[in-house]
């Protein structure tokens, strides 16, 4: 019995040290990939939210459209065109043109009246900040720009900080989506 412990061990060690062995080599021959350029590491995190809040977009029945929580809360679609009409103020700062939204738009201002309607107006909100963010590349994101603050800022930290706003508001409608007892694209199990 005490050979067959003393072989088992011997047979796992000499293949926990193959396994080291071959590991160390994968290592060696694939050196750590470069970190993505600035406008890469922009361009990465808009495709990120923007992919989400279209598929949020698309995933929620109309009929939840105009879901809230509680009478003082924005409904779901408000939600939505708050967080995409905003994109624009990365988008237009970083054009030199002044936000052509307010911090609330109304649907009825917009004339979004269908599901389908919302759906292209938040796809083309996304869009137009990838197609920004491309034209500008590495060099443009360093540009300086006015947002009406008391300091300049890089267009970078203007598209990160968009980033994060429409993050935030994507965490608002997943909760509303949990409220109605539904799963959003995001938390389903992938295939």
């Amino acid at each position: 019995m005490k050979s067959v412990c003393w072989i088992a061990g011997l047979v796992l060690a000499a293949g926990l040290a193959a396994g080291a062995a071959r590991a160390q080599d994968a290592a060696k021959k694939e050196p750590p990939k470069p970190a993505k350029s600035i406008s890469g590491e922009v361009l990465e995190q808009w495709n990120d939210i923007g992919r989400k809040i279209i598929a949020i977009a698309e995933d929620l029945p109309e009929d939840k459209y105009d879901y809230k929580p509680n009478p003082d809360s924005r409904t779901f679609v408000a939600q939505l065109i708050h967080a995409s009409a905003s994109m624009y103020y990365f988008t237009d700062i970083a054009q030199g043109k002044k936000p052509r939204y307010p911090d609330d738009p109304k649907r009825e201002d917009l004339n979004l009246k269908t599901k389908e309607q919302i759906v292209a107006f938040v796809k083309k909100c996304v869009q137009d900040g990838v197609d920004v963010i491309k034209a500008k590349g590495d060099a443009g994101m360093q540009e300086e720009v006015n947002d009406g603050g008391p300091v300049k800022i890089r267009i970078q930290h203007l598209a990160f900080g968009l980033n994060e706003h429409t993050g935030e508001h994507y965490g608002q409608m997943v909760v509303y989506y949990r409220i109605n007892g539904m799963v959003p694209p995001e938390s389903r199990p992938k295939k």
